[in-house]
């Protein structure tokens, strides 16, 4: 603002409810956003696309709509100015990190767009909820985004490469305006804010936020970057070494360079370690490598299959349906009862199922069956192991 005039875009700001900034504020904004690089953006708004895409799932399995969470928005903010950065009474999920990562998690969401969530969780159709929440309200909002914190964390963990796990979320109202749940707030003096476009069916067309402090996502950052490196560096491991050109020039006769190195006999090779060793008395000396023993080596049958010609098109839109989520279920056994066998089930009831103890269990995807699997412990939690596939044949036949 200059000479008291306000400028088309400070105009513009006013009608939408935002405050306008002038030019101090807007260099010290500059030099608050040099505190974040480019690449520590990037990682970090790739952090959320993978995380939150996974929470998206979760949410839409809860609330019956869909859910999109999309367009990730990386911003560093001063403490002091959040007042100017949530102007709407808002619900604050604050999360705990308590193995794999070492800091807190606040989510922001607007108390109109909880009040929505309430309502769905609670079986309503969230076209007319209530304005202001109870604690029931409170409580399947909480739960609504436990299992959206939980899905992101399970992410995490593909994405750091070790186990991620948080506490459970503990919830309350945040209003700037009245100083109503600030304590919420990490005490940072600079927080980044990412902010992600929320989409619920036709009900909720809003943001949903990530608040924690600069030096946690920094310490994000670098764990990324230290799973990389570790990756690279075991990929380098693996890898067989390949003596150099010099040396095998050196080491190795007109007979034997005419010939490629596979090729050579066992005793060949051996007669050319040895001689290396000779060549070079001054290095660690390996002992040769011992003759396995001879095994019979078949070549592998693989059924035909004929594999259509695709364009280049084609192949993009192929692409595309790769990050579809797909509802993966495993299935114990079934069985029918009637209404009144079902009225009489009571706490401690024993349901008796159609499989057999030690049977395989079904796997289905979106309700489909494609396999069989045995069911497995994998530390605490329960996993299936795949022991069969079914054919096309069986495939089509259950869907008739």
């Amino acid at each position: 603002m200059s000479d008291n005039v306000l400028s088309q875009e400070e105009i513009e700001a006013l009608l939408r409810g935002e405050p306008v900034k002038n030019e101090e504020s807007a260099t010290s904004s500059s030099n608050i956003e040099d505190q974040l690089s480019e690449m520590e953006k990037d990682a970090l708004g790739e952090v959320g696309n993978i995380s939150f895409g996974s929470s998206a799932t979760a949410l839409s399995s809860l609330l019956g709509q869909k859910v999109e969470i999309t367009t990730p928005q990386i911003t560093v903010v001063d403490r002091s100015m959040l007042e100017t950065e949530f102007v709407h009474p808002y619900v604050a999920v604050e999360v705990e990190y308590t193995e794999g990562l070492n800091g807190t998690n606040l989510l922001v969401i607007k108390q109109s767009d909880a009040a929505i969530i309430a309502d769905l969780m609670l079986g309503g159709d969230g076209q007319s909820p209530g304005e202001e929440l109870n604690e029931i309200h409170l409580s399947a909002v909480q739960e609504a985004m436990n299992q959206m914190m939980g899905s992101a964390a399970t992410s995490m963990s593909a994405v750091f490469d070790k186990k991620v796990d948080i506490s459970p979320p503990s919830i309350d109202l945040m209003d700037m305006q009245t100083d109503e749940g600030v304590e919420r707030i990490p005490e940072d003096d600079l927080l980044i804010k990412i902010s992600f476009e929320l989409k619920v069916g036709s009900l909720i067309d809003s943001n949903i936020m990530q608040l924690f402090p600069l030096q946690f996502g920094k310490s994000l950052v670098a764990s990324l970057m230290d799973s990389g490196s570790n990756e690279e560096a075991a990929v380098t491991m693996e890898a067989p070494a390949r003596p150099s050109s010099q040396q095998t020039e050196q080491n190795s006769s007109p007979q034997q360079q005419s010939a490629p190195l596979y090729e050579q006999p066992a005793h060949a090779e051996q007669q050319q370690q040895s001689h290396l060793y000779e060549q070079q008395p001054m290095q660690q000396q390996l002992p040769p490598r011992q003759q396995q023993p001879q095994v019979q080596v078949q070549q592998a049958q693989f059924a035909n299959f004929e594999t259509p010609s695709l364009n280049q098109g084609e192949v993009n839109n192929l692409n595309m349906l790769l990050d579809i989520p797909l509802q993966l279920t495993v299935e114990l056994g079934r069985t029918k009862r009637s209404v009144k066998e079902i009225l009489e089930l009571s706490s401690g009831s024993i349901i008796e199922l159609d499989k057999l103890a030690g049977e395989p269990v079904d796997i289905l995807v979106n309700n489909r069956h494609i396999a069989r699997g045995e069911v497995v412990v994998i530390d605490e939690n329960f996993g299936v192991r795949i022991t069969d596939i079914l054919s096309q044949t069986e495939r089509l036949n259950n869907l008739r």
